[in-house]
Order: structure tokens, then sequence, then C-alpha cells
């Protein structure tokens, strides 16, 4: 199967620079892996060859002369899953390919080949002769989407093309208004250097050029083991470097460590959620937990109650219907009750009996949500997107079973999938909402019906795999001490990326930001903060974790966030959970930086992470719904914490 994909010069392939002004930048390369293997040698020990080519190495590059017929680089160990990635560099003349699964037979090889010519890709099954000749070349099938088996083949059925269309991954309508973002088309780049990644697994292999989006496709069969093999095919020199692997037959996953100042308590085993919302449920004056359809009692958080029909999820496979979930009293009867999404779970104050369900707002098209007050009335609303605008929600002061009143503020086409918060950017007092796209002004005499002011601003990143961008919660709060509210968020919920965006204004007043990175993928591990990367921060939180006076951000990874498979970036990698400390620091860029704790590494976040004294001793405790579990983080720096809380009153 063939693609042609248009030319796009990729300014600038290597890694962005930390600390750099805000564009919807695409960075065309990416280490989404920890290698088993990298070759960096200047013999290619380990590897034979088959064909004529003239194959070279030095210092980790390795060279080969086409001459017109296809050549073999093989290596000497076989895989069945693998994950392949090197940087190649070609004319348009040459045929570049990797061949994995490349079994002998009684006449010579099979296997298959993923090819690259000029910027034509293609996937296939081939055969070879015991010279290395290519006899027969067969189209692979198109498969693809959030699956890690693919069906056997229905030529009537429509198969999606991945990395077509117009606009990122999220994005919901025509957008109206002018975003940040220009949707990349990574295509091979003749004379230069490109990325590729190869993931093979199963009956699926996933084809990725330049970090971009998937090309993906079936073997049929999830048998077949063999040699993986750099080919080279017509005329000119190709060039290899950066050559690395992972057997993706072993899944890794690191002793469970708990960080330094935290208990790690599990109150759930099984998948029901990606969220957890508090409040006191039982009316007994302790805080309680909700995750999912479980109330978890306070507070020993032992015993729990379904306010809903529960069925736990197989993770390999299905998602949760939880992703964020709220605790408050919303009838004002002093029971508190729960907000999911848009469904509210109106508490029977104290009956032995599952809480009665009312949707009271659809069309959520967002997996993202904030529960803040932004109108100024003393109660929170809910903060999503829908209809392709970014909208808040509050009940219907007569009845909150009715649907709530929907408030959009956006033209439509602004809403995205990840990334949203609110916050007062301008310090004009009035809570603006944000989203990856940027914010919008909250007008001063809002007459509940205007469309509020558009500043695009790039809040996150398209990279690594090409169509998401955009993060989760995003927090508003001065980072370095200026007195203007600076962003801080992921930057990529599907990929890799935490950073945060210095506010700088001018003589005018008007506001700009700055993009300082935080962490970017394993390729910069030198520069990441405290050496730390991890992918598919898909929640987020902000709190004041150590005392000092500064909220702080908690976020990790959501592990499997598309079920099990290699949809995402590292997928398998360990599911940590961090707090990143706010310090201020007028040395380094923008006046702050961010140390990373380890909270647990083997948890990780869901779709929301909520930040709670839940004891009450001074000390703001981190629980999760992730598909391993229910997790508390119990912080046990209260001391240090309540000193400094004093020592600052005082």
């Amino acid at each position: 199967m063939k693609r042609i994909l248009s030319t796009l010069l990729l300014a600038g392939l290597t890694a962005i620079s930390f600390g750099q002004a805000i564009t919807g930048d695409y960075n065309g390369r990416g280490m989404s892996l920890i290698p088993d293997y990298v070759y960096k040698g200047s013999a290619l020990s380990g590897w034979h060859t088959l064909g004529s080519a003239d194959w070279k190495a030095n210092n980790g590059t390795i060279t080969a002369k086409a001459n017109g017929a296809a050549s073999y680089l093989i290596s000497d160990r076989g895989f069945q899953d693998i994950h392949l990635r090197t940087l190649y560099k070609a004319n348009a003349n040459a045929e570049v390919g990797f061949v994995f699964r490349m079994e002998k037979t009684n006449d010579g090889f099979k296997g298959f080949l993923a090819s690259i010519k000029g910027t034509e890709l293609g996937f296939y099954k081939v055969t070879l002769d015991a010279q290395g000749k290519e006899t027969k070349r067969e189209d692979l099938h198109p498969a693809g989407g959030i699956i890690r088996q693919a069906p056997a083949f229905d030529p009537n059925a429509r198969t999606p093309e991945r990395g077509s269309g117009s606009s990122p991954r999220g994005v919901t309508g025509p957008a109206t208004e002018h975003l940040p973002f220009t949707r990349p088309t990574p295509a091979p780049i003749p004379g230069q250097w490109n990325q590729y990644d190869l993931i093979v697994d199963l009956n699926i292999v996933r084809g990725y050029i330049n970090d971009g989006a998937e090309n993906t496709f079936s073997t049929e069969s999830d048998m077949g083991f063999g040699p993986i093999a750099l080919m080279v095919n017509g005329t000119g020199e190709v060039q290899f470097n950066e050559l690395s692997y992972v057997d993706a037959g072993i899944k890794k996953m690191p002793k469970e460590q708990t960080g330094a100042g935290f208990k790690v308590q599990r109150i759930q085993d099984m998948y029901y959620s990606w969220a957890a919302g508090s409040g006191d449920f039982n009316h007994d004056g302790v805080t309680d937990i909700v995750a999912g359809p479980y109330i978890y009692f306070g507070p020993d958080y032992t015993s729990s109650r379904e306010i809903a029909y529960a069925t736990s999820g197989a993770p390999s496979t299905k998602f949760t219907e939880f992703n964020c979930q709220y605790g408050y009293d919303f009838n004002g009867d002093g029971w508190d009750d729960v907000l999911s999404g848009g469904s509210l779970f109106v508490n029977p104050k104290g009956e032995s009996r599952r809480w009665d369900r009312y949707q009271v707002v659809r069309g959520i098209q967002t997996e993202i949500m904030t529960f803040r007050d932004v109108d100024g009335d003393g109660k929170p609303e809910l903060v999503y997107g829908s209809g392709g605008q970014v909208s808040y929600a509050k009940p219907d002061p007569a009845d909150i079973t009715k649907p709530w009143i929907q408030r959009p503020i956006s033209e439509k086409g602004a809403s995205n999938a990840h990334g949203i918060g609110v916050g007062d950017i301008n310090g004009d007092g009035l809570m603006d909402i944000l989203n990856v796209n940027g914010w919008w002004e909250h007008p001063k005499n809002d007459d509940g019906k205007m469309l509020w002011a558009y500043h695009p601003v790039a809040f996150g990143r398209i990279a690594h795999r090409g169509n998401n961008y955009g993060g989760a919660v995003m927090g508003v709060y001065d980072v370095n001490g200026d007195k203007l509210n600076d962003v801080v968020t992921s930057l990529n919920a599907h990929g890799f990326g935490l950073g945060w965006f210095e506010q700088k204004r001018d003589a005018k007043g008007n506001i700009t930001f700055v993009r300082h990175i935080i962490s970017d993928d394993y390729g910069t591990m030198d520069k990441n903060a405290g050496g730390v990367a991890f992918s598919e921060a898909h929640a987020t939180a902000f709190a004041d974790m150590d005392g000092d006076g500064i909220p702080d951000f908690i976020t990790g990874k959501r592990y499997w966030s598309h079920l099990d498979t290699y949809l995402d970036p590292d997928a398998y990698g360990p599911p940590v959970i961090y707090w990143y400390k706010t310090v201020r620091n007028a040395k380094v860029p923008g006046g702050a930086e961010f140390v990373p704790h380890l909270m647990h590494n083997r948890s990780g976040v869901g779709s929301d992470v909520l930040a709670v004294d839940l004891n009450k001793d001074g000390a703001v405790d981190i629980v999760t719904g992730t598909d391993r579990g229910v997790f508390i983080y119990w912080n046990e720096m209260k001391g240090k914490a309540k000193a400094k809380a004093v020592a600052k009153k005082k």
C-alpha cells in the first residue's frame, strides 16, 4: 500500500530550544523510547549483508551506496515485535526500506517491508531469492485506530486514511477564529535527515515519518519471526544514524518506589474511573472520596458504596465513562452531591441506595474539564468544550436536575479535546478562560450572551506522532514572583512535554507569553528538569504541596491512555506521578524553575488529579483514579508545611 505525501519543509529539525517565543511549532524529531540497542560503532559487528551494495560504518553512521539493485544489512538477532528508530538521509532516486520478521525459506527469504522513496511511503509483504532479489511485493491492508490487533481484512470496509485532513485531532467544527496551530504534513525530505519510527506488534505495523501522524497497516498474521534489516535500492548514497531499537515483546516495569514525604494507600484495586472528587457525602464532618461509581468513606477509606451501578473495565480494551468528577452541594440541602462530566448524582441524604442521576449538560466534547467559579457568584461552574465552542455551564436555580444553563464564550472551532483552564490573566479581578489555543478575556460588563475577546496563544505543542495537541487542566498563577500571572501546563496529553508560559507586558500593557520547557522527551534528558521524562501527562493539578505559599505542579503519566496499544509514544512507560516544586530563581530563564519530586512510580494519573487536604492536617494530599485503581498519596510533609504556613501568617 503506497501513500504519496506532499513535501513540507520542516524548518528546524533540531530539538526545540528551552525558553522561546510561542508558536504552534512542530519539532519533526522525538525520542519516545529508551532503547535496548543503539548503534554507535565503526564496524558492522552484529549485522551481515545481502546483495551487492557497499555497506560501511563510521562513528555510528552507516552508509550504503545503492547500485540499482536491492541490498540489505541484516541483524544477527531475530524479533517478532519491535520498535525501531533511526535517522536516514537519501536522495529522491533511492528507496530506503526497513524489513522485519525476515524468515529464511527453501529458496530465499520472506518478510515485511516498510518502504520510503522520495515522498512515497509503502508497506508490503515481500519475497526474495537467495541473492536478495525481490521476486514478489504485495500491498499490506490499511488498519489503525485504537486497536492492538487488526481484525481480518474486509475488502468492503472503508478504512480512514490516518494522517489525512486539515486540522489537528481534537478540534471540533470549522475554526472561525485564527488559531495558533497548523497541522503539519510531515513528509520525507529527500537529501535531508529524516526520522523514521517503525513499531511492530502482533499483526499491526505502525510507521511514523518525522514523528508525525501514523501510517498503520496489518500483516494479517500475528506470527512470524526473524531479523530486522535496513534496505537500500535504486541509486545514490543512503546514510543511517542514531539507529536504535527496543524488543517490544519485553515489557518493563520498575520496582515499586514511593517518594520521600508520601505514603501511598490504594483504596480500589480495579479500574472504574479516570478521576476522583471529594466531599462530605455521608454528612459526618469527614472528607470522603468519589471515584467513578463509588464513594469511599473517610477517614480510613476502606468502606465504599455505589452511587451508580458499578462495572469494572478491562484496561486493555475499554474506556471508563468517568473522566472528571467533583463534589459540591448543588441544591443547598447540606449534603454534597456529585457532578461527573455532564451527569449530576443527587445525594439521597443518607438513604441506603444508589443515587438518582440526571443528565444536566449534554454535548461535552472535551476530555478535560475544570470546575471553577467563572462568573463571580461564589459558586463553581463546569468549564468545557461543546459544539466546537469553549463554554461553561451552571445549574438552573429553579431546579438543579433540569438541563443546566450553557454559556458559550468563544466562536465555533476554538474548542479542543485537551487543555483547559480558568484564571485571571490580565489582572482585572475577573476570571478568564483559556485552552490550548489561547485565552478569552472576561468582559467587564458581561451580559451573559456576548462572546469574549480572544487572544491566540499556542499553550501546547503539536509533536510526537503529529495530530494531538493540548494537555490537561492548566494552572494560572504567578510563577516567578513578578506579580503577573503565568500559565503552567502539560503540552500534549498524548505525547511528551511540560511547560510554563511566562507573561510579559510591553509599555502599552499588551500581553505576550514566552514558553519555557520544563520537561521534554528522552532525547533531551540533560535539559529536562531533574532529568525526568514521561509521556501522556493527561491530568494535572496545582496546589501548595510544601507550605511555602507558592502553588506547585502535580502531574504524571496516564498509563495505556489509548488502551493496550502503541498508538501513543512510550505507551508502556512507567506510570509515574510527580509533584514539581515551583522555585523562584532569578538566575534561570524566566526567573523560575520546576524541581520534580517523585510521589509514586506504579500508579500514574487519569484525566484529572484531586488535590485536597483529606485529614485536615494542613498538608495537601493527592488522589488519582486510574486504570490501575484509586490511590491516595498522603502528604507527610505536614510538619514542614504547617510550620511554614504558620510562619507566613505571622
